[in-house]
């Protein structure tokens, strides 16, 4: 399996604890701050898939990453990968009738720009969700890839505790130590207010020793 020629001076590969925790919008405004701070960013979506809107206004993951990176939704992600319909991308191209493919054609579809300081790319779904014919997945593509950071998204509330331990062992072989992810964790949607979002952040800092991030802002900080 081949990666992409040219890389960016810092590759970061975004992941989630399963579908809908927010890594789109994570991603997005991490990448906005990044940007106007004088970074160069570039984005990929290597496939999405979707529920096609009626309303002109509805945004796909590429658009928005897109907006944030000021690239064309095309570029971040090819236009014969975009799927619509809310399956898994290797599910929903077998629904649409279109040509199935493999985690190698997604990563050699990868190209970025000469001069990007940081390149993010945001997986779809769970970690284990298949995003190709030969059931490749995050885990795969990570491995593939070899980002130089790895950023978990997780939810704040109720069962993070759970799904962020099985996502760390999912990626045991990938990554060199659990202080990989330790300072890359988000804890997406969190309510300073909410005893139980403060508990969440609390037993992951001292039962774990990840001091998960709360808020794009910190993310940013910790990526630059």
């Amino acid at each position: 399996m081949t990666g992409p020629v040219t890389s960016p001076r810092r590759l970061v590969v975004v992941i989630g604890t399963g579908t809908e925790v927010g890594k789109t919008w994570v991603a997005a405004a991490t990448l906005s701050i990044l940007r106007d701070q004088g970074v160069r960013v570039a984005a990929r979506k290597p496939a999405q898939s979707f529920e096609p809107s009626e309303s002109e206004n509805a945004a796909t993951d590429a658009d928005v990453l897109g907006a944030a990176t000021g690239e064309d939704p095309r570029t971040v992600c090819p236009a014969h990968r975009w799927y619509e319909v809310p399956l898994a991308p290797p599910m929903a191209a077998a629904a649409l009738g279109r040509p199935p493919f493999t985690l190698a054609d997604l990563v050699d579809e990868i190209t970025w720009p000469d001069d990007v300081d940081l390149g993010l790319v945001e997986t779809a779904g769970g970690v284990r969700s298949p995003l190709a014919t030969d059931d490749g997945d995050a885990v795969a593509l990570a491995a593939a890839l070899m980002p130089d950071d790895l950023v978990l998204v997780a939810d704040a509330g109720l069962g993070t505790l759970n799904a962020i331990r099985l996502t760390l062992g999912a990626f045991a072989d990938v990554l060199h130590s659990r202080d990989d992810l330790a300072g890359r964790v988000v804890l997406n949607r969190f309510d300073p207010s909410s005893d139980l979002h403060r508990r969440n952040l609390a037993w992951l800092r001292d039962h774990d020793g990840i001091d998960a991030a709360t808020s794009p802002a910190a993310l940013a900080a910790r990526l630059r």
